[in-house]
């Protein structure tokens, strides 16, 4: 059966646990991370030499980068529907997904630090101040996209890409802050919210 090592409130483990309840995949998970047995172990090392959540084990086989994970699972078990085999369709699934990985994710690292994991060394009010204009900046490209009228970002049809941008977007509604109405973007999150996967381990089990 497959292994998934992190805790279930880390949000790039939560894609991992969504993308498996979209497929109907059955899992072991171990808490690993903040608050369990420490990612800077040996052993959780020679598995991931980052130290980062999460880590899955599908008999021999081992793999780190939760997006990647999440690739990885889809193509596994043939969900074509999720990553499309067609190079344009899944460019555009692909788009988004390191969109979000590599720039919307590090507009809100520090605001969320801030605001939600009250860091100490996430307190200078100008860096809070330019972090949250950042994430704004980000959230408002999504808006703009999502008001071309489609469901979902890369279409009509729910894809791998709303998997990862969903709990992104989660975390937007989620932390402790004055943000702008952005109509499309909630809009979206209430679609995501039909799905049961998404309550689970997108919205923290909240309706």
């Amino acid at each position: 059966m497959l292994k998934i090592m992190g805790k279930a409130s880390s949000i790039n483990v939560r894609k991992v646990l969504w993308t498996c309840a979209e497929i109907g995949l059955p899992f072991e998970r171990e808490d690993w991370g903040a608050g369990f047995r420490s990612t800077g172990e040996p052993e959780y090392l020679r598995l991931n030499p980052n130290g980062l959540v999460p880590v899955i084990k599908d008999g021999d086989f081992v793999l780190w980068e939760s997006n990647t994970i999440c690739r990885y699972l889809c193509g596994r078990h043939e969900r074509h529907d999720l990553l499309p085999t067609a190079p344009q369709a899944r460019a555009q699934v692909e788009k988004w997904m390191d969109w979000q990985a590599g720039e919307l994710n590090n507009s809100w690292r520090y605001a969320f630090m801030a605001l939600v994991r009250d860091s100490p060394q996430h307190r200078n009010a100008a860096d809070l101040e330019a972090g949250l204009a950042n994430w704004v900046k980000h959230t408002a490209i999504l808006e703009r996209h999502l008001q071309n009228g489609s469901d979902y970002v890369s279409g009509n049809t729910f894809t791998l890409a709303d998997v990862v941008l969903g709990l992104s977007v989660n975390r937007w509604f989620m932390t402790p802050m004055k943000r702008p109405d952005y109509p499309a973007v909630a809009a979206y999150y209430e679609r995501l919210s039909q799905r049961a996967g998404f309550i689970e381990h997108g919205r923290n089990g909240l309706p």
